[in-house]
């Protein structure tokens, strides 16, 4: 009698460890996106980019959040890891940009993460050129 009382708890605490390995590794962990190598889900100018958000920024967001995109516009301000297209929106690269790109027009791909409404810009991370 006290041999099947061990097992059946050895057996529940099994089934209760395989089911949180399952809920982490199925639900809670998730890998990085490599953004680089994804292909974007919209190409788009940053233009059409901030009127889509300044027109309807619920819409936007249901269309580019999360979504990898490739914008296309003109550089007006840039650090080592921040472009700036068109004044109002900002991408963040994953490193540093030793190319000075002012006032050119480049192609970046990256995740929108939304809208900033304080700097009221679009805003992107995980940018390459």
């Amino acid at each position: 009698m006290k041999r099947k009382k061990i097992v059946s708890v050895i057996a529940a605490l099994l089934i209760l460890v395989s089911a949180g390995i399952y809920f982490y590794y199925g639900f809670l962990f998730k890998e990085a996106r490599n953004i680089q190598s994804e292909i974007p889900d919209y190409n788009i100018t940053a233009t059409k980019l901030l009127e889509d958000y300044n027109s309807d920024p619920k819409k936007a967001d249901s269309l580019y959040l999360n979504k990898t995109i490739e914008i296309t516009g003109i550089v007006t301000k840039e650090t080592d890891s921040v472009v700036i297209l068109e004044n109002n929106v900002f991408c963040l690269f994953t490193q540093k940009n030793p190319v000075k790109l002012i006032n050119q027009k480049v192609k970046i791909k990256g995740k929108c993460i939304g809208y900033d409404e304080l700097f009221q810009e679009v805003k992107l991370d995980q940018c390459t050129n």
